[in-house]
């Protein structure tokens, strides 16, 4: 097993926490991973794009000028494309979804093996938690040069869950709280930081951020999910 070191806000070492094997010895096809990461970027955007042909566009049928007599070249009206605020040619137009689905068993392989690429790199910090009795900039920042850590860097906080009857079982379901609160107010101004619950992130987040700072709570919920 691999052992990573865990530390405290203030940046002291305050022990050390095993990482489970299947989340280090990953191995994957690269192009699943491409496909992955792909897939997630189609999937963000909104097809919403619009443009108006030369039938669309408000403007008048008639003739600029005369067709003969004026030796220049003959003109339709207007709404041609070769003039200001004609229509446009080939424009885009909204179109169907274009959703890409994506295997919940192949997510999860990506984004183990994209964070076992963290941990390989050390790019990988453990907390003990992000418990801040009040919103303390200061303390992130020191945090985070304590560590020697910049560019883009992921906080990851482990959700709140309470037991729920459905029907005759008992599971566990996400509800909202401010445990983090604090924090995130604190992180929030610092350029480059972002925060997010363990459970949230996607292949696409771990893949574009240097560092990941985990709280312990936080890695055995990945543990769990990816499991």
């Amino acid at each position: 097993m691999t052992t990573l070191k865990k530390f405290n806000l203030n940046g002291e070492e305050v022990g050390e926490i095993q990482i489970a094997d299947h989340l280090v010895d990953v191995e994957v096809s690269g192009q699943m991973v491409k496909d992955y990461i792909v897939a997630l970027r189609a999937n963000a955007r909104q097809w919403s794009a619009n443009t108006k042909g030369r039938s669309e566009v408000n403007h008048t049928t008639k003739k600029p000028h005369p067709q003969k007599g004026g030796g220049r070249a003959r003109q339709g009206s207007l709404a041609a494309p070769q003039y200001k605020g004609g229509g446009r040619v080939f424009g885009p137009k909204p179109k169907f979804d274009q959703h890409v689905k994506i295997n919940v068993r192949e997510k999860r392989a990506a984004i183990r093996f994209l964070l076992s690429e963290k941990i390989r790199e050390n790019r990988i910090r453990i907390v003990e938690n992000f418990q801040l009795d009040q919103p303390r900039t200061k303390q992130v920042a020191g945090f985070l040069k304590s560590q020697s850590m910049n560019g883009r860097v992921l906080f990851l906080g482990e959700g709140s869950y309470a037991n729920v009857m459905i029907g005759d079982e008992s599971q566990k379901v996400s509800v909202q709280d401010k445990k983090h609160e604090n924090f995130v107010r604190s992180a929030r101004n610092i350029p480059g930081v972002s925060f997010s619950l363990a459970t949230n992130i996607s292949g696409y987040d771990v893949l574009v951020a240097r560092e990941l700072v985990i709280t312990e709570a936080a890695l055995q919920e990945i543990n769990e999910w990816l499991s």
